[in-house]
Protein backbone atom coordinates (compact mmCIF):
# COMPACT_ATOMS: atom_id res chain seq x y z
CA UNK A 1 0.00 0.00 0.00
CA UNK A 2 2.53 2.54 -1.14
CA UNK A 3 0.18 4.92 -2.98
CA UNK A 4 -3.16 5.98 -1.52
CA UNK A 5 -3.53 9.09 -3.67
CA UNK A 6 -6.45 7.64 -5.67
CA UNK A 7 -8.60 6.64 -2.72
CA UNK A 8 -11.15 8.97 -1.17
CA UNK A 9 -11.25 8.97 2.63
CA UNK A 10 -14.67 7.91 3.99
CA UNK A 11 -15.42 11.34 5.47
CA UNK A 12 -15.05 13.19 2.11
CA UNK A 13 -17.91 13.42 -0.39
CA UNK A 14 -17.30 12.33 -3.97
CA UNK A 15 -18.43 15.00 -6.47
CA UNK A 16 -18.52 13.78 -10.09
CA UNK A 17 -18.37 17.35 -11.45
CA UNK A 18 -15.11 18.13 -9.65
CA UNK A 19 -13.44 14.77 -10.13
CA UNK A 20 -14.19 14.17 -13.82
CA UNK A 21 -10.76 15.45 -14.81
CA UNK A 22 -9.16 12.91 -12.44
CA UNK A 23 -10.68 9.97 -14.31
CA UNK A 24 -7.90 8.08 -16.04
CA UNK A 25 -8.44 4.78 -17.82
CA UNK A 26 -11.48 2.57 -17.57
CA UNK A 27 -12.57 3.61 -21.06
CA UNK A 28 -14.47 6.63 -19.78
CA UNK A 29 -12.20 9.26 -21.42
CA UNK A 30 -13.07 11.78 -18.72
CA UNK A 31 -16.84 11.28 -19.02
CA UNK A 32 -18.69 10.54 -15.79
CA UNK A 33 -22.03 8.78 -15.70
CA UNK A 34 -24.67 10.76 -13.86
CA UNK A 35 -26.32 8.98 -10.92
CA UNK A 36 -29.25 11.39 -10.75
CA UNK A 37 -31.97 12.15 -13.31
CA UNK A 38 -31.15 15.00 -15.66
CA UNK A 39 -32.44 16.49 -18.91
CA UNK A 40 -29.69 17.18 -21.40
CA UNK A 41 -28.27 16.11 -24.73
CA UNK A 42 -24.55 16.83 -24.46
CA UNK A 43 -22.16 13.85 -24.17
CA UNK A 44 -24.92 11.30 -23.53
CA UNK A 45 -23.51 7.82 -24.15
CA UNK A 46 -26.13 5.40 -25.44
CA UNK A 47 -25.19 1.74 -24.84
CA UNK A 48 -21.95 1.83 -26.87
CA UNK A 49 -18.87 4.05 -26.48
CA UNK A 50 -19.09 5.29 -30.08
CA UNK A 51 -22.77 6.17 -29.80
CA UNK A 52 -22.72 9.61 -28.14
CA UNK A 53 -25.57 12.11 -28.33
CA UNK A 54 -24.43 15.73 -28.64
CA UNK A 55 -27.28 17.66 -30.28
CA UNK A 56 -31.01 18.11 -29.79
CA UNK A 57 -31.62 16.40 -33.15
CA UNK A 58 -29.57 13.37 -32.12
CA UNK A 59 -31.53 13.20 -28.86
CA UNK A 60 -34.82 13.39 -30.78
CA UNK A 61 -33.64 10.53 -33.01
CA UNK A 62 -32.53 8.51 -30.00
CA UNK A 63 -35.87 9.19 -28.30
CA UNK A 64 -37.77 7.80 -31.31
CA UNK A 65 -35.45 4.77 -31.59
CA UNK A 66 -35.71 3.94 -27.87
CA UNK A 67 -39.49 4.49 -27.96
CA UNK A 68 -39.80 2.04 -30.87
CA UNK A 69 -37.47 -0.48 -29.18
CA UNK A 70 -39.62 -0.43 -26.03
CA UNK A 71 -42.77 -0.83 -28.16
CA UNK A 72 -41.17 -3.73 -30.02
CA UNK A 73 -40.27 -5.36 -26.70
CA UNK A 74 -43.90 -5.30 -25.56
CA UNK A 75 -45.05 -6.64 -28.93
CA UNK A 76 -42.47 -9.42 -28.78
CA UNK A 77 -43.76 -10.54 -25.38
CA UNK A 78 -47.32 -10.81 -26.70
CA UNK A 79 -46.19 -12.50 -29.94
CA UNK A 80 -44.26 -15.13 -27.97
CA UNK A 81 -47.36 -15.91 -25.87
CA UNK A 82 -49.45 -16.23 -29.02
CA UNK A 83 -46.89 -18.51 -30.69
CA UNK A 84 -46.72 -20.64 -27.57
CA UNK A 85 -50.49 -21.13 -27.54
CA UNK A 86 -50.45 -22.12 -31.23
CA UNK A 87 -47.59 -24.60 -30.81
CA UNK A 88 -48.93 -26.44 -27.79
CA UNK A 89 -49.32 -30.18 -28.34
CA UNK A 90 -50.30 -33.22 -26.31
CA UNK A 91 -53.39 -31.84 -24.62
CA UNK A 92 -54.42 -33.99 -21.70
CA UNK A 93 -57.41 -33.77 -19.38
CA UNK A 94 -57.08 -34.91 -15.78
CA UNK A 95 -60.24 -35.35 -13.71
CA UNK A 96 -60.46 -35.84 -9.97
CA UNK A 97 -63.38 -35.93 -7.55
CA UNK A 98 -63.66 -33.07 -5.07
CA UNK A 99 -66.22 -32.58 -2.30
CA UNK A 100 -69.05 -30.25 -3.29
CA UNK A 101 -71.85 -28.52 -1.36
CA UNK A 102 -74.34 -30.59 0.66
CA UNK A 103 -72.25 -33.77 0.51
CA UNK A 104 -72.20 -33.95 -3.30
CA UNK A 105 -69.13 -34.95 -5.29
CA UNK A 106 -67.91 -32.72 -8.10
CA UNK A 107 -65.50 -33.72 -10.86
CA UNK A 108 -62.75 -31.15 -11.33
CA UNK A 109 -61.07 -31.28 -14.74
CA UNK A 110 -57.67 -29.75 -15.50
CA UNK A 111 -56.32 -29.26 -19.00
CA UNK A 112 -52.59 -29.99 -19.31
CA UNK A 113 -50.63 -28.93 -22.38
CA UNK A 114 -47.03 -29.48 -23.30
CA UNK A 115 -44.63 -29.16 -26.19
CA UNK A 116 -41.70 -31.20 -27.41
CA UNK A 117 -38.23 -29.98 -26.50
CA UNK A 118 -36.57 -30.75 -29.83
CA UNK A 119 -39.13 -29.10 -32.06
CA UNK A 120 -39.06 -26.04 -34.30
CA UNK A 121 -41.64 -24.16 -32.18
CA UNK A 122 -39.55 -24.66 -29.03
CA UNK A 123 -36.32 -23.65 -30.80
CA UNK A 124 -38.08 -20.55 -32.15
CA UNK A 125 -39.34 -19.73 -28.64
CA UNK A 126 -35.78 -20.10 -27.34
CA UNK A 127 -34.34 -17.69 -29.94
CA UNK A 128 -37.16 -15.20 -29.35
CA UNK A 129 -36.59 -15.49 -25.58
CA UNK A 130 -32.89 -14.63 -26.04
CA UNK A 131 -33.82 -11.61 -28.17
CA UNK A 132 -36.40 -10.54 -25.55
CA UNK A 133 -33.85 -10.81 -22.72
CA UNK A 134 -31.22 -8.81 -24.63
CA UNK A 135 -33.73 -6.07 -25.48
CA UNK A 136 -34.92 -5.95 -21.87
CA UNK A 137 -31.36 -5.44 -20.64
CA UNK A 138 -30.74 -2.78 -23.32
CA UNK A 139 -33.86 -0.92 -22.13
CA UNK A 140 -32.72 -1.24 -18.51
CA UNK A 141 -29.26 0.11 -19.37
CA UNK A 142 -30.79 2.96 -21.36
CA UNK A 143 -32.95 3.85 -18.34
CA UNK A 144 -29.83 3.69 -16.17
CA UNK A 145 -28.27 6.57 -18.13
CA UNK A 146 -30.61 8.64 -15.91
CA UNK A 147 -31.29 10.87 -18.91
CA UNK A 148 -34.86 12.11 -18.48
CA UNK A 149 -35.62 12.11 -22.21
CA UNK A 150 -34.43 8.53 -22.66
CA UNK A 151 -36.25 7.36 -19.50
CA UNK A 152 -39.47 8.91 -20.80
CA UNK A 153 -38.89 7.20 -24.18
CA UNK A 154 -38.55 3.79 -22.47
CA UNK A 155 -41.66 4.27 -20.32
CA UNK A 156 -43.78 5.82 -23.10
CA UNK A 157 -42.72 3.17 -25.61
CA UNK A 158 -43.48 0.34 -23.19
CA UNK A 159 -46.85 1.86 -22.32
CA UNK A 160 -47.75 2.43 -25.97
CA UNK A 161 -46.63 -1.08 -26.90
CA UNK A 162 -48.70 -2.58 -24.11
CA UNK A 163 -51.71 -0.48 -25.16
CA UNK A 164 -51.40 -1.50 -28.83
CA UNK A 165 -50.53 -5.17 -28.45
CA UNK A 166 -52.01 -6.52 -25.24
CA UNK A 167 -55.67 -5.62 -25.73
CA UNK A 168 -56.14 -8.76 -27.83
CA UNK A 169 -54.34 -10.87 -25.27
CA UNK A 170 -56.58 -13.64 -24.03
CA UNK A 171 -57.44 -13.35 -20.38
CA UNK A 172 -56.26 -16.42 -18.53
CA UNK A 173 -59.37 -18.06 -17.14
CA UNK A 174 -59.42 -21.01 -14.79
CA UNK A 175 -60.64 -23.86 -16.97
CA UNK A 176 -61.89 -25.92 -14.06
CA UNK A 177 -65.21 -27.50 -14.87
CA UNK A 178 -67.62 -28.69 -12.18
CA UNK A 179 -69.89 -31.57 -13.16
CA UNK A 180 -72.59 -33.07 -10.92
Amino acid sequence: MADNSTTVPPHHHHHPTTSAHHSHGGGMDGMMMSMTFYFGFKNVELLFSGLVINTAGEMAGAFVAVFLLAMFYEGLKIARESLLRKSQVSIRYNSMPVPGPNGTILMETHKTVGQQMLSFPHLLQTVLHIIQVVISYFLMLIFMTYNGYLCIAVAAGAGTGYFLFSWKKAVVVDITEHCH
